[in-house]
């Protein structure tokens, strides 16, 4: 019964309905009706009186924790944004990853070069995009990137799902191009879902941590990171520890 609500809960999330808020909301509104009859006999006379027109009820933030974070985007993106920060280089380029997370870390300290299928419509100094298919990086020449990331990105490739066309082996073509224009001696910073290898059309793929090693096998893994089911982040772990998971994200930086 259990796994049926789950499924139920994911089908409604696509259709932007949140069942669990949607029940946590209904049993608050008590709560907010006496909170505003409190705060309106207590304000009446106050600079912001209440006024039945600009009632804009919050109903599931106040039994909300202090905040809110995907644990796997969290650590990931502050694991690269670190390493990239210690390297000092002048320029990032990055490959259809975070732009609210990761590229916004980023750019406090660097420039950033954006790659994405979809439109950015943003202007923000520092910040530079192309609209591209990153399944072949075409405007950029072999061995030419010095600093380069894609992050929680490639496993969504070729499912259709950004709108970009539906293809097998997309996610292939992406990483082998991420390898051609990686300067040498330069660094990628790359993570997927890692676990039990499966796609889960058409949200995205999960890898066996050994296939992204085999397919990268030009490059020199420098590091490995992991988040394992639980949402613990572990440093410097190692690959074939992870083959088993459900869902979980390794975070690999690759040197050419």
């Amino acid at each position: 019964m259990n796994f049926l609500m789950s499924k139920v809960e994911t089908l409604l999330l696509q259709f932007g309905f949140d069942l669990r808020k949607f029940f946590l909301a209904i049993s608050e509104i008590p709560y907010f009706v006496k909170s505003a009859r409190r705060y309106a006999g207590r304000a009446s006379n106050s600079k912001f009186p209440l006024k039945l027109g600009n009632l804009r009820p919050m109903l599931t933030d106040r039994k909300a924790p202090a905040g809110h974070f995907n644990g796997i985007y969290f650590f990931q993106d502050i694991w690269a944004a670190k390493k990239i920060y210690v390297s000092k280089v002048s320029l990032h380029t990055d490959v259809g990853s975070s732009i609210e997370g990761f590229v916004a870390h980023v750019l406090c300290f660097t420039s950033v070069e954006v790659i994405d299928i979809r439109p950015l419509k943003i202007s923000m100094p520092g910040l530079s995009f192309a609209q591209e298919d990153a399944t072949t990086l075409s405007r950029f020449k072999d061995d030419s990137i010095e600093s380069l990331s894609s992050l929680h990105a490639i496993e969504h490739f070729g499912l259709g799902r950004y709108g970009d066309p539906v293809s097998e082996d997309a996610y292939f073509r992406a990483m082998r191009s991420l390898a051609r224009v990686l300067a040498p001696n330069g660094r990628l910073y790359f993570s997927v879902p890692i676990g039990w290898q499966r796609v889960q059309f058409n949200s995205q793929r999960l890898f066996n941590p050994l296939t992204i090693l085999d397919i990268f096998s030009d490059l020199k893994l420098l590091s490995f990171s992991a988040v394992n089911d639980r949402g613990e982040f572990i440093v410097n772990a190692r690959p074939d520890d992870f083959t088993n998971l459900n869902c979980g994200c390794g975070m690999f930086e690759f040197t050419k």
